[in-house]
C-alpha cells in the first residue's frame, strides 16, 4: 500500500490503546480501596508537619505552658477548688484540648491551602485516590499532630501539675474525636479560603473565642442563664469538659449528650468533606 494511501486508514480500535491490551505494562490494580495510596497520603501529611516539629509541636507546647504559668501566678492562690479540683488542676485540661483543636485545624487546612497557594493542588487530584480516601488522609494527619501536640502538652504539664488520670479510654476518646472534627473542619476550611487571612478569620473569629468560651479557664456554672444555655450547645464545650473528666473525675455537663453531639457533628462533617472533593469545590476551578 502506498504511504499516502496509510493516511486514510481508519484509527486503531480504542482497545488497542487500553492498559489491558498491553499486559506486559504491569497495569497496577488497586482493588476498591487505594489502601496504599491512601496511606503514602497520610505519611506526606505527618511528615509535612513533623519536618518542622519546633514550629509545629514544640511552640505550642511552650505557648499552653505560658498559660498555665501565667494562671498559677496571678490567680491559683485567690481561686478555691472547683467542684473539689484544685484551680490549676481544672484548668490544664482544658489548655490541653484547646491546643489540641487549634493544631488539628491548622494541619489540615494549611495542607491544602498551601497547595494551592502554591499551585500544586493538582498532587492531591491527580493520583489514583477517592474523595473518601482523600478525605482519611489528610483527616488523619490532623488527627495525629492534635494527638502528638496533647500527648506532649500533658508530658510536659505533668511536670507541674499533679494529675491523676481518671480515665484513660475518655481522655483518648475525648482528644480523638475533638481532633477528627477539628480536622474535617479544617479540610472545608483550607478548600474555601483562596488566602491565608481567609484562615485567620475563622481561626480568631470561630474556634478561638469557642474554645475561649466554653468553660477553660472559668467554671460555666458562674454564667448567667442564657449564656450557660447558650453553652450547653457549644461542641467545645463538650470536648473540654469531657477531657476534663477523664483526667479529674467531674464534670459540668452531660457526657452522654457531649459525646453524641461530637460524634454526630464528625459524621456530618465528613459527609461535607466528601460532597465538596467529589465536586471539586474551589479545587478544580
Amino acid at each position: 500500500m502506498d504511504r499516502a494511501d496509510s493516511l486514510f486508514d481508519p484509527p486503531e480500535s480504542p482497545a488497542a490503546t487500553r492498559p489491558e491490551a498491553y499486559p506486559e505494562l504491569g497495569v497496577r490494580q488497586f482493588g476498591r480501596f487505594n489502601w496504599l495510596g491512601m496511606w503514602t497520603l497520610y505519611l506526606k501529611e505527618v511528615r509535612r508537619f513533623t519536618k518542622v516539629w519546633m514550629q509545629t509541636l514544640m511552640a505550642p507546647i511552650v505557648t499552653t505552658l505560658l498559660f498555665l504559668a501565667i494562671f498559677s501566678l496571678a490567680l491559683a492562690g485567690l481561686r478555691p477548688d472547683i467542684n473539689g479540683v484544685p484551680f490549676i488542676n481544672f484548668l490544664a485540661p482544658g489548655l490541653i484540648m484547646m491546643s489540641i483543636v487549634q493544631n488539628a485545624f491548622a494541619n489540615s487546612s494549611s495542607s491544602l491551602l498551601v497547595a494551592k497557594v502554591q499551585g500544586n493542588v493538582v498532587d492531591f487530584l491527580m493520583p489514583p485516590l477517592s474523595p473518601l480516601e482523600l478525605n482519611i488522609g489528610i483527616t488523619f494527619g490532623g488527627l495525629t499532630r492534635g494527638l502528638f501536640v496533647g500527648v506532649g502538652t500533658f508530658s510536659a504539664m505533668s511536670l507541674f501539675v499533679d494529675f491523676t488520670v481518671h480515665s484513660f479510654a475518655a481522655a483518648l476518646f475525648y482528644a480523638a474525636i475533638a481532633s477528627l472534627l477539628l480536622g474535617q473542619i479544617g479540610l472545608i476550611g483550607g478548600i474555601w479560603a483562596d488566602k491565608f487571612d481567609h484562615l485567620a478569620t475563622i481561626t480568631n473569629f470561630v474556634i478561638t473565642p469557642l474554645a475561649f468560651l466554653s468553660g477553660t479557664f472559668y467554671s460555666v456554672t458562674q454564667l448567667p442563664g442564657f449564656a450557660y444555655q447558650v453553652t450547653q450547645y457549644n461542641p467545645f464545650f463538650y470536648m473540654i469538659d469531657g477531657f476534663r473528666y477523664a483526667l479529674t473525675g467531674h464534670a459540668e455537663g452531660s457526657l452522654l449528650f457531649g459525646a453524641s453531639m461530637l460524634i454526630g457533628l464528625t459524621i456530618i462533617a465528613s459527609i461535607i468533606c466528601q460532597y465538596v472533593l467529589a465536586r471539586g469545590w474551589r479545587l478544580k476551578t
